[in-house]
């Protein structure tokens, strides 16, 4: 399993929000270079880069994200938030992003996703955002009425990147993860999965690891400095 460091982006700068909610930000670098910067120096390859903004469609923050896509050499860009059109996909994929993370419009636009899909093979990661058991979206702002065992049986015959699954009600509040739901997305599910939502401890890394998670992404613990952020790389960056 791999650790992946995130960057959320608002108003241009790299953020971390207790619980998702937009009231409750608590860290903030101004320059989403500095934070890239930081974690390659610590050993990590892959990160998870998302457009806060553009999920609840309050702006962009398109040009931040051409920014560190471009430091690319060697490294691994997962990119999503707001991306709800075949050309927001292409043009992330051509201006650097390793892989596309799709959240509301995959979940609620099945036909567009099996498009997108089929024409980026591997290059698609579904995003379902978890509260509870119920996938919700537009930012966690929306239920959708569907659990999250019927999403995982609706993407299997799909030739998807992976399967982010972000346990909602533990996003940044250093309290552990959502354990039973991981392993039972990595058993049903056959898509890479990608956990996050409440990583704290080296502990939490390695029970992901062993549910069968191929890679978890980490923000507040990292950026408040729970985590020992060469102690992760060393265990697991690639």
């Amino acid at each position: 399993m791999i650790a992946i460091p995130a960057i959320d982006l608002r108003e241009g700068a790299c953020v971390q929000l207790v619980g998702g909610s937009y009231d409750a930000e608590r860290i903030r670098v101004n320059d989403p270079l500095e934070a890239l910067a930081r974690w390659r120096a610590h050993g990590f390859g892959t990160f998870h880069v998302v457009d806060l903004d553009a999920a609840l469609s309050k702006g962009s923050n398109a040009e931040a994200i051409r920014r560190l896509t471009s430091e690319g050499q060697g490294l691994t860009f997962n990119v999503g938030g707001g991306v709800r059109d075949t050309a927001r996909v292409e043009a992330l994929l051509a201006d650097g992003a390793s892989r596309v993370v799709v959240g509301t419009r995959a979940i609620e636009d099945r036909a567009w996703l099996e498009h997108v899909a089929e024409h980026h093979p591997g290059r698609v990661v579904v995003a379902a955002d978890v509260r509870g058991r119920e996938v919700v979206t537009r930012g966690w702002t929306a239920g959708s009425a569907r659990d999250i065992g019927e999403v995982l049986a609706s993407l299997a015959p799909l030739p998807l990147g992976g399967l982010l699954v972000t346990a909602v009600h533990k996003e940044g509040q250093l309290e552990g993860v959502d354990l039973p739901l991981m392993r039972e997305v990595a058993r049903r599910g056959r898509h890479p999965l990608y956990a996050s939502g409440g990583v704290t401890t080296l502990e939490d890394l390695r029970a992901l690891a062993e549910a069968g998670a191929h890679g978890a992404v980490i923000g507040m613990a990292l950026y408040t400095g729970r985590l020992d952020a060469r102690a992760v790389a060393r265990e697991f960056a690639e």
